[in-house]
């Protein structure tokens, strides 16, 4: 009997005392329990490491660490299969599994296959290291791999020529929707390929843009799973293995399940967006430091659910929400805004724009009048101005609420709206945020710390859409409907999608060739904006990197 703990951790890049006693901690607690932990890609340093990487002193203090941390190990300690940095003696530095036994590593299996495409950049920061070998562990031959390694064929047909009995994959594989499934089909090919089971370790938690939903799985030689671990959560489940008894005579020998923990449902779509948003948020602010955060309240249904996810991944009294009318502001949004605070529970305040605006004004005489889009940029600019005086005096960090769609056609302020460390809907279409705003009223979130039941008034999710810069402003006045939008820039952002198929979804060709247009000349603004969670396959940011200036466009006419 072989047990083997799935040990799916929620590392801070780069804090490697912390993470070392993180490591320890499940050492510890699964001594005289597992015979093997396998830790998921990069557990010591964290993950993507990034220019860290190409740091010796970094490189030299993970070495270090990971030597401290092996001598600390307990006596009679399970064996581990730890990912980490780790420089070899010819300068490479390797993603790497350590296997270490008795308080010594045994043997090194370098990352063969290096990811360079999204959010990837693997091939700047590493050296790929040859097909891996098995690693022999209780006579048991244990194929050892680390992410991109199962996603092709090579090391999975290398390992099982090589005598593996099966498969092993520590992995950093970033959530977006519909991820599980491409993970499980991967993992799936590799089964039929090799006849052999797979177990599937993910790491859980948010870094910077990306965030790691864990569901670590198991897959016996046939491609059925043996188990989901929880997700968007820190978890160790401890699995036993034994040879399959209907191996025959003189043939290779296969490891068997033989029992594992009950596996979890996964969530559905949405809620696993939600799940994300709000990991994402809590482990951006806290791994950052930051007290709180402060939010400019309009009494629209974005910054309503940028409270509502902060409240759930913070608590409600490290939420401040501001309120800061304009004369343009109707009294439903200052009312709206208001009972939204009341129902999360954070803090409210109220700062009138007039008196600002009439001083700005004032001021700009000489040099211009202030109207049109100058008077309706300035009070988006006031309002960053007051939330950054806000975070200034609080050390507390400014949220950016704005949503996808409108951050794509460019429908959002430099220095106004746009100001803020982080932005929690930067890769949520409008449509979405509607279905996260009715889904939240309508359910309590795992691991959520904000209050049970309706948090955002119905009142915010039935009016029409609109800045209020102006009077009378609605947002379809200058945009199609949102359910149209969303699907042309879904077209032209995640599938790369030619004018033409657009039109033959049954879009105007002019509505698709001028949102085209706004998309591709908006991105001068979105190199400025914050950061911002991603949930599809081509967030903002490394997953689509466009020129700011660029003749293509006006191809568009042709």
């Amino acid at each position: 009997m072989l047990k083997i703990a799935l040990a799916q951790l929620n590392p801070v890049l780069g804090a490697l005392h912390d993470n070392a006693e993180k490591i320890l901690h499940v050492v510890r607690d699964c001594a005289g329990r597992a015979d093997l932990i396998v830790f998921n890609e990069l557990s010591l340093t964290g993950y993507p490491i990034e220019d860290l990487a190409r740091k010796p002193f970094f490189v030299d203090s993970a070495r270090r660490y990971a030597e401290e941390m092996i001598a600390a190990l307990p006596d009679h300690h399970p064996a581990l299969a730890l990912s980490t940095l780790w420089p070899a003696v010819d300068g490479k530095v390797y993603n790497a599994i350590l296997f270490i036994e008795n308080k010594t590593v045994t043997a090194v299996r370098p990352k063969h296959e290096l990811p360079n495409y999204g959010v990837f950049d693997e091939v700047r920061n590493f050296d790929a290291g040859p097909l891996p070998e098995p690693v022999t562990f209780k006579g048991y031959r244990l194929g050892m791999m680390t992410c991109e390694d199962m996603w092709k064929p090579a090391v999975t047909a290398h390992l099982k020529q090589n005598g593996a009995e099966i498969l092993i994959a520590a992995n950093g594989s970033p959530f977006e929707t519909g991820k599980f499934d491409v993970r499980t089909g991967h993992a799936r090919d590799r089964v039929r390929e090799s006849g052999l089971p797979l177990i599937y370790v993910n790491q859980a938690g948010g870094q910077d843009e990306i965030v790691f939903d864990g569901a670590s799985f198991m897959l016996d030689k046939n491609g059925e799973t043996v188990l989901v671990c929880p997700s968007h959560c820190e978890h160790v489940a401890i699995t036993s293995w034994a040879p399959d008894k209907q191996s025959a005579a003189g043939v290779r020998r296969i490891l068997a399940c033989t029992a594992a923990p009950d596996s979890v449902p996964l969530y559905d779509e949405t809620q696993s967006i939600y799940q994300t948003l709000l990991l994402g948020l809590r482990d951006y602010v806290e791994k950052n430091g930051f007290s709180g955060v402060v939010i400019g309240m309009s009494g629209g249904v974005d910054s309503a659910l940028t409270a509502a996810l902060a409240a759930d991944a913070l608590g409600a009294d490290c939420v401040r929400c501001v309120m800061m009318p304009s004369p343009h502001t109707s009294a439903q949004s200052i009312k709206d805004a208001k009972t939204c605070a009341m129902l999360i529970g954070a803090h409210y305040a109220e700062i009138p724009l007039k008196t600002a605006m009439e001083e700005f004004a004032h001021l700009l005489r000489p040099a211009t009048e202030v109207k049109g889009l100058t008077a309706e940029n300035l009070q988006a600019r006031l309002r960053g101005v007051i939330l950054m005086a806000l975070s200034n005096a609080s050390g507390d960090m400014v949220l950016a609420t704005g949503n996808k769609s409108e951050t794509a056609v460019g429908y959002a302020t430099l220095y106004g709206d746009m100001c803020g460390g982080f932005a929690p809907l930067k890769d949520v279409y409008k449509t979405l945020v509607y279905e996260l705003c009715r889904w939240r009223n309508a359910h309590f979130p795992d691991h959520a710390l904000g209050r049970e039941g309706r948090v955002i008034p119905e009142t915010i999710l039935s009016k029409p859409p609109t800045a209020e810069l102006r009077e009378n402003q609605k947002d379809e006045d200058t945009l199609p409907p949102y359910d149209a939008l969303d699907d042309i820039l879904y077209c032209l952002i995640e599938c790369d999608t030619g004018l033409e198929e657009i039109t033959a979804r049954g879009h105007d060709r002019e509505t698709v060739n001028e949102v085209w247009r706004l998309l591709d000349g908006a991105e001068f603004k979105r190199r400025q904006g914050a950061p911002g969670i991603k949930i599809t396959a081509k967030a903002f940011g490394r997953d689509r990197r466009y020129p700011i200036t660029s003749g293509f466009v006006s191809l568009l006419d042709d």
